[in-house]
């Protein structure tokens, strides 16, 4: 199976991922923090190293502001429903995933808060316009993502921390498709909560994300219980990260995360963005010359989007599209992609989009091949 769905999760891993999950299987299966035997602080030390790495990745003020999640809509989820107020406003975008669509549609079915929808456009500045025309005097946080997991768009996020800071909102990004591609500074940025998934652009294992907010001290929380410290009080402690990580934290899977960000760090970002890029564009290329398909990425370039494209087959529901090319040894994910408000504003809410997203490990040679079989198939 030659595998085109990093969009969803990265496949294959570095090697070094799977060894960092191995040894923590062999050397450090105890519980971090939990007790007071050797196994256990050494474990400790291995979660310490991995949150280290992160804060010193995406710069975060302190280490203790680095919270491991099982996924990104986890953190997405801890940041919306720990920070909103009863009769707080929410903005988000038109491209939004599920992730952070859903937990603020829950609240405002709740009667708890209502939000509004800004619209985007490929002219940033008009993107800026749109979201401030949203804000009101109730408006307390804008959340968006960093880029589309459907069309592969970029937004404005630099220039959207700026509007939160002037007119005082909290500001919560969704970088499921950039942390680990593009340069994210929440610190610079002025963001408040970065929300992130381990296994993808960061090659860690399924089951791992991250939160990243220097708030987390205010939060409310979602879940509550053991943390290994303060365990006298009937109350969550207020110190972070313990605060926001209750229970037994997925030790394997941040060992592994840890090695995935090491493998990020030495290619650098920069490179992998570049190779993953230059795919997509030769991929786009070949897709354009193919009677019948219909592409979804005007403007597609460096900077503008990140290496993800959406096509269909004149005539074809993207399911069945899909689903031919897996016969034929292509992994590629067609549908929804869990982002319904994506589709309404490129008019695929009824087909969906078949989704080619690249990764470190896909080559050239793959593309074509990829390309030539779309090609047979649209051929009929």
């Amino acid at each position: 199976m030659i595998y085109f769905d990093n969009g969803a999760t990265t496949f294959p891993k570095p090697r070094c991922v799977a060894q960092a999950v191995g040894s923590a299987f062999d050397r450090y299966g105890a519980n971090p923090g939990r007790s007071g035997h050797a196994m256990s602080m050494d474990t400790a030390i291995k979660v310490f190293e991995v949150r280290d790495a992160l804060a010193s990745l995406f710069g975060a003020q302190n280490l203790q502001d680095v919270v491991f999640t099982l996924n990104c809509t986890h953190a997405v989820n801890m940041a919306v429903k720990g920070a909103l107020r009863m009769g707080d406003h929410v903005i988000i975008s038109d491209l939004e995933h599920n992730a952070v669509l859903r937990p603020v549609h829950a609240l405002a079915q709740r009667g708890a808060i209502t939000y509004s929808i800004a619209q985007t456009f490929p002219d940033h500045s008009e993107t800026l316009a749109s979201f401030a025309r949203h804000i009101t005097p109730s408006t307390r946080m804008i959340a968006c993502t960093h880029a589309s997991n459907v069309f592969g768009t970029v937004l404005p996020i630099e220039e959207i921390g700026k509007l939160c800071r002037e007119r005082g909102l909290l500001f919560l990004v969704d970088a499921a498709q950039t942390a680990g591609v593009l340069d994210v500074k929440p610190r610079d940025w002025g963001i408040d909560f970065l929300c992130m998934a381990g296994h993808k652009g960061l090659y860690g294992p399924s089951g791992t994300g991250v939160l990243i907010t220097a708030l987390g001290s205010s939060m409310q929380t979602i879940i509550e219980g053991g943390t290994g410290s303060f365990s006298g009080s009937f109350d969550q402690p207020d110190e972070m990260p313990d605060r926001l990580e209750s229970g037994t934290v997925n030790t394997m899977g941040i060992l592994g995360l840890g090695a995935g960000v090491s493998f990020v760090r030495e290619k650098t970002m920069r490179a992998l963005y570049t190779h993953e890029m230059k795919l997509a564009t030769e991929a786009l290329a070949m897709l354009r010359d193919i009677p019948g398909i219909q592409l979804y990425t005007p403007g597609f370039g460096f900077g503008s989007h990140v290496p993800v494209i959406s096509f269909n087959i004149a005539g074809k529901p993207s399911e069945e599209t899909t689903a031919a090319l897996s016969d034929k040894g292509f992994a590629l994910r067609g549908g929804l992609h869990c982002a319904p408000l994506a589709h309404q504003k490129m008019g695929t809410l009824e087909t969906g989009t078949a989704r080619i997203s690249f990764g470190a490990f896909n080559t050239i040679e793959q593309v074509v091949q990829l390309c030539g079989a779309i090609n047979k198939l649209a051929r009929g």
